[in-house]
């Protein structure tokens, strides 16, 4: 590897922008500290909110010019308990207990739910859980509204908890009115990317493709997240990975949908799964979670930050921690931390190649496979990807080269979403009409950059004919310094 490149993080880091967090002064530290992708949650917060948010990300980004990507994280079907006429209501087990889609103010002995067609979703003996799993409702009868349970696990509710049905297919669309709401307004502001929440199925991230299609066909290839969050997701995840671009490891609905014992085996599985087919995977949920409030991370949490590297996480997510949370910067800076010693023992107890051996591969990933065989030659200081829209720099991210990954791309958007792929380090440069420009516009960035000098030898890769934006089906092994032509 070459000098210059032995201290960067591989492994992408999502921050979670919230009121700590969304100020351009916290923006920009964050950034230093390490982010490459801000999440805005549209579970809060209003549109004005996160276009000022996004103006400041982008502003920011600018400034110290570096490619920042804005995932967009839609809310979905969050069902919730509704308003109590006190602070609290304390649930007894073994008492009868009311949900109902009346619109009643609550206490120990009902409350309403946000999600009018909930009564007609349920039956007896189906098993309901409020605030994350916290407290437990069997159902003993559905009557018109109503929801009439018995309580297994008491404690203590306050208002607006989420409701989790374990097991239970909901009759409900993937885009709700507000998602729908949200994404028009998410792509008018130019996100990079967009979070789909409680995925079923492979017809929601479909559903969802075709509803950008048909309001903006220009983003028709907007970068879609299945965030898995039920047993139904997990149960269709071939399936699901075949319709959207990656997939996030939402390990808190999922933790109460399945069981806590499951959700290592499952993240295993999600992400080999993902890393076999060439998709994104995000882990995320609780990574450093006591750092909403300690300025260091509990021992535990470090060890997970660093195994969700050796399972083979492309990022790693931050939610509360940097949205509310009172050391948002320290945070992504031990997330850094982290990362960087974890990727030093890759060898040892991870895993450096995506492709599992033997494994069937079409063209552009075999040529991935190859340019990250070659690449460990020692002398190979890069590999240098020319890509119009990702696609390149996706492979040749998911084969995992130790070899530092520079991609070099024409389009703005494109330079963006690059901050999203492990181990890429993304260039803005023009467009190249012919492998002789590809050649010079790489050798004047690389010379400029400083990291690599000439004599040095970079593999490039790339497809031809350019013009065609096609999969990568070209790769040349090329000294630095050898090429005089000016592009």
């Amino acid at each position: 590897m070459a000098e210059g490149f032995s201290s960067y993080v591989r492994a992408r880091i999502i921050a979670t922008i919230g009121p700590a967090s969304n100020s351009e002064e916290t923006i920009l530290a964050m950034i230093q500290a390490g982010m490459d992708v801000a999440r805005l949650n549209f579970s809060h917060g209003t549109h004005d909110d996160h276009a000022r948010s996004i103006r400041i990300i982008r502003k920011v980004a600018e400034r110290v010019r570096r490619p920042i990507a804005i995932l967009q994280d839609l809310q979905g079907v969050k069902i919730r308990t509704g308003a109590l006429r006190q602070k609290q209501a304390v649930l007894q087990e073994g008492q009868s207990f009311t949900l109902t889609a009346r619109d009643v103010p609550g206490d120990e002995q009902e409350v309403s739910v946000t999600w009018a067609p909930l009564p007609q979703n349920v039956r007896a003996d189906d098993l309901l859980l409020l605030d994350d799993g916290r407290i437990r409702l069997r159902v003993d009868r559905v009557r018109d509204a109503d929801i009439f349970t018995r309580v297994e696990q008491g404690g203590t509710l306050t208002p607006h908890k989420g409701i989790n049905l374990p097991g239970i297919h909901l009759s409900v669309s993937a885009l709700t009115e507000k998602d729908r709401d949200d994404l028009e307004f998410g792509l008018q502001q130019e996100v990079d990317a967009v979070a789909i929440s409680f995925v079923r199925k492979p017809e929601d991230v479909i559903e969802v493709r075709e509803f950008i299609r048909r309001i903006d066909p220009a983003k028709t290839g907007m970068p879609l997240i299945a965030k898995l969050e039920r047993r139904e997701a997990v149960e269709q995840l071939d399936a699901i990975l075949e319709t959207a671009d990656g997939v996030m490891v939402a390990r808190g609905d999922l933790g109460v949908e399945t069981s806590l014992q499951d959700v290592p085996v499952i993240q295993k599985q999600i992400i080999q799964s993902a890393n076999q087919k060439s998709k994104l995977v995000i882990t995320a949920t609780q990574m450093l979670e006591s750092m909403i409030v300690n300025p260091q991370p509990t021992r535990a949490e470090a060890s997970d930050v660093a195994n969700a590297v050796f399972d083979g996480s492309d990022a790693v997510m931050l939610s509360g921690e940097t949205a509310i949370g009172a050391h948002p910067v320290e945070t992504v800076r031990m997330m850094a931390t982290i990362l960087l010693e974890a990727e030093e023992h890759l060898d040892a107890w991870g895993r450096w190649r995506g492709f599992l051996s033997g494994e069937p591969k079409d063209h552009p990933t075999a040529l991935a496979h190859v340019a990250a065989e070659l690449a460990m030659d020692r002398k190979v200081a890069a590999i240098a990807v020319f890509t119009q829209l990702g696609r390149s720099a996706r492979l040749m991210s998911k084969a995992r080269p130790r070899a530092p990954i520079l991609a070099f791309t024409p389009n703005p958007a494109t330079y963006r979403r690059l901050a999203m792929f492990w181990g890429v380090i993304p260039s803005l440069v023009p467009e190249a009409e012919s492998v002789e420009k590809m050649v010079a516009h790489v050798e004047t960035a690389l010379l400029e950059s400083g990291p690599i000098h000439p004599g040095e030898q970079v593999i490039l890769v790339s497809s031809l004919p350019m013009a065609l934006h096609g999969p990568p089906n070209f790769l040349l092994l090329h000294t630095v310094g050898n090429y005089n032509q000016k592009p």
